[in-house]
């Protein structure tokens, strides 16, 4: 072991009369460690939180849409041949998208009405696997079945059976004017996606049905697609823009983008902030080996006059200050992730302690706290707190490199 080393860690655990330096130096490593963790599980919650929503998101709202500027796609059966060919399509399915008002026992609300494939569209969504009443496949053609979201059934005050009439913008022209054409549904199903938007205003018929509400023949407004990773969306939209340029082609991020922004920004911002508290606990080694520095200026004037070169002595302490540095990241980064991992187990246990609930369904859509560990942030936090650490030990290393041998010995 080079003296510079054997020294360094001879001074990292100090002992008898200097006792105090060695606490403060335990202090900093516990302070580093805090610091990691506490950045490593609340980046994995925020992870956990992104990855669920996104989820339930995609499990009504396909990962690619391909549709026609006015609404009326008339080959889409070539269309959807021709995308089904693309790279990472695992599926894809028709739809119609179209407003309408929803009546039942008096209570109106308006709401987002989509014409599908039941057989197609379950291999485009995960929405069959939502449906709390009723299945997916009661959507028959000719029957004017109609599934709904639970918040909507809920304000109109239906259930499975009941009847509601759709009232749609395209009318009839009488003289009287223009009346809305509306016809009679029948509840199928009830889906329940814990995403309110959704759930309350979203109405799926049969693809026909909807064609023959709407009069579009056998047009209908585009197709949906889904994709073995929901993360390439945005490269593959780029790419078809080319090859359809008269159809209009967007991503499950364009739908829902405000969301996904404010939820990079909150997490970006997050991750200054309690960078910044591992930067304190960091800058603590500071004190530290300014205190060590002074205490040891008989110690430097010996080495030096033995011929310990000022790199040596600069070594010595930066040596100290980074040992320090490294324990304390790697047990923050060691705790973090295994509390972040365990969190479904270690939430509820606080919860029996405290007697209330942290999540509540009511408020957040889910009552547990999600966690997603992604080692590309463990490996970024890590590295931060390192250079951090490192970057601590220069100034007081440079002053202990600086003492000269006459003044520190002038008074022993």
């Amino acid at each position: 072991m080079p003296f510079e080393a054997f020294i360094g860690l001879r001074y990292l655990r100090a002992k008898r009369r200097n006792g105090f330096i060695s606490f403060i130096s335990l202090i900093s490593i516990v302070g580093i460690a805090l610091g990691v963790a506490a950045l490593i599980i609340v980046l994995s919650v925020m992870n956990g939180f992104q990855k669920e929503i996104r989820g339930r998101i995609l499990s009504v709202a396909s990962h690619l849409e391909v549709s026609s500027y006015d609404g009326r796609l008339a080959n889409w059966q070539g269309a959807r041949d021709m995308l089904s060919r693309q790279p990472h399509v695992l599926a894809a399915a028709p739809f119609v998208n179209s407003q309408g008002l929803f009546v039942a026992y008096g209570n109106v609300r308006g709401g987002l009405v989509r014409g599908i494939e039941p057989a197609l569209e379950d291999k485009v969504v995960d929405v069959g696997r939502h449906m709390v009443a009723g299945r997916l496949e009661a959507l028959k053609p000719g029957s004017f079945g109609m599934a709904l979201g639970v918040e909507l059934a809920r304000q109109l005050g239906v259930g499975v059976g009941d009847k509601v009439t759709l009232m749609t913008p395209q009318g009839n022209i009488t003289p009287a004017g223009m009346i809305p054409r509306s016809k009679q549904f029948t509840v199928t199903g009830l889906f329940k996606v814990d995403m309110f938007e959704f759930d309350s205003s979203l109405a799926m018929i049969n693809l026909r049905d909807a064609q023959l509400l709407g009069r579009m023949g056998d047009s209908v407004s585009g197709v949906r697609l889904k994709l073995d990773d929901p993360m390439l969306a945005p490269q593959l939209k780029a790419d078809l823009r080319p090859q359809l340029p008269q159809l209009m082609v967007t991503d499950w991020t364009d739908t829902n983008a405000n969301y996904f922004r404010a939820v990079q920004i909150e997490k970006r911002m997050m991750t200054i902030i309690l960078t910044l508290i591992v930067a304190v606990a960091a800058f603590n080694l500071v004190s530290t080996l300014v205190m060590v520095v002074t205490d040891k200026q008989a110690d430097i004037a010996i080495l030096r006059t033995l011929g310990a070169s000022p790199g040596s002595i600069m070594k010595i302490f930066m040596i100290q200050g980074a040992v320090a540095g490294v324990l304390g990241t790697l047990a923050g980064a060691v705790g973090g992730v295994v509390i972040a991992l365990n969190l479904d187990v270690i939430v509820p246990v606080i919860e029996s302690i405290i007697g209330s609930k942290i999540l509540s369904s009511e408020v957040y859509m889910i009552d547990y706290l999600p966690s997603d560990v992604q080692w590309g942030d463990v490996s970024t936090i890590t590295i931060i707190s390192l250079l951090l650490a490192l970057f601590a030990t220069l100034y007081p290393s440079w002053r202990a490199a600086r003492t000269q041998p006459a003044e520190a010995l002038r008074y022993e």
